[in-house]
């Protein structure tokens, strides 16, 4: 390993490894059925020289023996181990895949939301998916070949070294000749065709994405012709990388045939000699020289071992850097204190000159004071990247204060237990996943017992009543994990309906009329701004309705970039920058006092309706 991986990759490779948590029965037993396999297909290779240099001499039936009968064995021996090889190692691998999707999972749900949310959008499903399956295939695609081709080459180099001590030095060389140049050619072409693609990949896309977006811009300035042959310059230069890097990946191929058909003539160099000295039966020389042919088996999947050893390597290194970046920002993370019982009327959250930024970046808003409590609505506008999704975050206890105080029943959420905040307060974010299942399920990610008729009264509220309608399968009809069978209206209002489920009190709301028409959206944040106000559902408990959301009665904070719909919201704020410095609150009111005291705040509506 230490000849084709550098010191990173394996330090990463052991760690994922560790963290894969294989256990080591399961594996040995998929060792053991799949040398056992090779060794059928050897050991009929043996027997059926045997048999039929032995059958040449026309002896008796009886002097054949039981070779017959050891041909029938091995085989039907041979699929029959293969297949329970393959139970034993894809038992072993998959098992080993959830250990890690489960560790990784955990590791980054412990760690600081700058963590995760400082990544590109889809690096966190690339990597708990197609990185954690690339280091599962070490074991089914890498290890156990490896270790196969090990265990069978040397039981084979032995078995034909006890015939004939030369002929089994000579397998053996071969065997080791196929086994560690052959593979070396492979890695090495496996890392020129990453090289090769990481060098103009980036620069390809590019090209693509800005001949795609601009094409008229360059089309008028006369420039669209040269984009074009820049791109065909580019898809050449990747196709002749690509190439080369083919080269020594067929050295490679060409190394195993060429190290077989050595030893089939260096055991016929060695034999021949052998049988006309006497030293050697006629009979086993036809052993000697044709068991290398099955032999050789073993070593042509090394090839394809190695590569994938060097392809898992690299997804180790990805998924380890994630991990340790989670722990290290948990290990930099205070104890976790408990979270205060909640007062008689409900938890309350409490901004005072409160500051938000992301960690290692610049404010980017402060002097935020607001009070939020079961049945109080507030709303946050402002334009875009003026700090509202950071401040939402904020108040939800996943990124830390840059100054001020914010507290939750009087203890600051962020260093408080990360379920207990989530239990208080409920955070649905612009952009969070629609998973790939069915449409109750997706609802049943913020509570677990949620039932048909609540779903269905959930979906309706959220204004997805007539789509529900239309499904083929109503609330058993699958979504996929990125939403492509919802439109994005349709998508938002699902989220919606699935933050409307979660029991907290407390609901932050970053933009839910995104992606709606005008009219929709501001009907719909209407309606969960009257949602907020106190009341009680029919079971006469305050905050629970016919859905079984904790709707009626809880405290709404949502962020919105339309003021029209906010009539129904206690008090707006509106966040805003006087200068070139992080934005504060410019304004506060009810909507009718802004409407009435503010001509900028006027304006914006008039506008707004006027769109409509």
């Amino acid at each position: 390993m230490s000849l084709v991986l550098t010191p990173a990759e394996r330090r990463a490779l052991r760690r994922a490894t560790t963290l894969l948590d294989l256990d080591r029965g399961r594996l040995a037993r998929s060792v053991l059925a799949g040398s056992l396999s090779l060794a059928s297909a050897v050991g009929l290779s043996a027997v059926a020289a045997w048999l039929i240099a032995r059958a040449s001499q026309m002896p008796d039936v009886a002097a054949l023996g039981v070779a017959p009968v050891a041909v029938r064995l091995f085989g039907v021996s041979r699929p029959v181990l293969r297949y329970c090889e393959r139970l034993a190692s894809h038992d072993t691998a998959l098992r080993g895949m959830t250990a890690l999707r489960t560790r990784l999972y955990t590791a980054l749900a412990a760690s600081r939301a700058d963590v995760v949310a400082g990544l590109r959008r889809g690096d966190v499903l690339e990597r708990v998916g197609r990185d954690v399956d690339a280091v599962g295939d070490l074991v089914v695609r890498a290890w156990l070949p490896m270790w196969v081709a090990g265990v069978v080459g040397a039981a084979t180099s032995l078995g034909v070294a006890l015939v004939h001590p030369p002929a089994g030095a000579v397998l053996a060389a071969c065997l080791l000749l196929a086994g560690v140049v052959g593979p070396a050619a492979t890695v090495r072409a496996a890392r020129a065709a990453e090289l090769a693609r990481a060098e103009h990949a980036t620069e390809l896309s590019a090209t693509v994405m800005t001949v795609l977006e601009g094409g008229g811009e360059l089309a008028v300035n006369g420039r669209l012709a040269q984009a074009m042959d820049g791109l065909a310059d580019l898809e050449g230069r990747l196709a002749r990388a690509r190439d080369r890097a083919a080269r020594p990946a067929a050295l490679a191929a060409a190394v195993d045939t060429l190290a077989m058909g050595l030893a089939v003539l260096g055991c016929l160099a060695v034999g021949v000699p052998a049988v006309a000295s006497g030293t050697l039966d006629p009979v086993m020389l036809a052993v000697t020289v044709l068991v290398p042919l099955a032999a050789f088996e073993a070593t042509s999947a090394l090839g394809l071992a190695s590569a994938q050893l060097v392809t898992s390597a690299g997804a180790a290194v990805r998924i380890v850097s994630l991990v340790e970046s989670a722990e290290a920002s948990t290990a930099a993370l205070p104890a976790p204190r408990p979270l205060p019982p909640a007062p008689d009327g409900g938890p309350v959250l409490v901004a005072r000159d409160l500051a938000v930024g992301w960690p290692g970046g610049p404010v980017v808003a402060r002097g935020i004071d607001l009070e939020l409590r079961p049945g109080r609505r507030l709303a946050v506008v402002g334009p875009s990247g003026v700090g509202k999704t950071t401040l939402l975050l904020t108040l939800a206890g996943l990124l830390e204060p840059r100054a001020g105080t914010l507290t939750l029943n009087g203890v600051a959420p962020w260093g408080a237990a990360r379920q207990e905040v989530a239990a208080q307060v409920t955070l649905t974010a612009e952009d969070a996943h629609v998973f790939d299942t069915t449409v109750l399920e997706n609802l049943r990610v913020a509570r677990g017992d949620v039932t048909a008729s609540q779903a269905t009264a959930l979906l309706e509220r959220a204004g997805l009543g007539p789509w529900l309608a239309c499904l083929p399968q109503g609330l058993d009809t699958p979504v996929s994990s990125d939403a492509a069978t919802l439109a994005g209206g349709e998508r938002r209002r699902l989220l919606l309906a699935r933050a409307l489920a979660c029991p907290a009190p407390l609901m932050l709301l970053d933009e839910p009329g995104e992606h709606l028409d005008a009219g929709t959206a501001d009907r719909l944040v209407a309606d969960l701004l009257r949602a907020g106000a106190p009341g009680t559902g029919d079971d006469g408990a305050p905050g629970t309705g016919d859905d079984g959301a904790a709707g009626d009665g809880r405290g709404t904070l949502l962020v919105t970039h339309r003021l029209s719909a906010l009539g129904h919201a206690e008090e707006v704020l509106v966040l805003g920058r006087t200068g070139s410095g992080p934005a504060t609150i410019v304004r506060r009111g009810s909507h009718a006092d802004l409407m009435s005291a503010d001509a900028d705040y006027r304006w914006t509506v008039s506008q707004e309706q006027s769109d409509d």
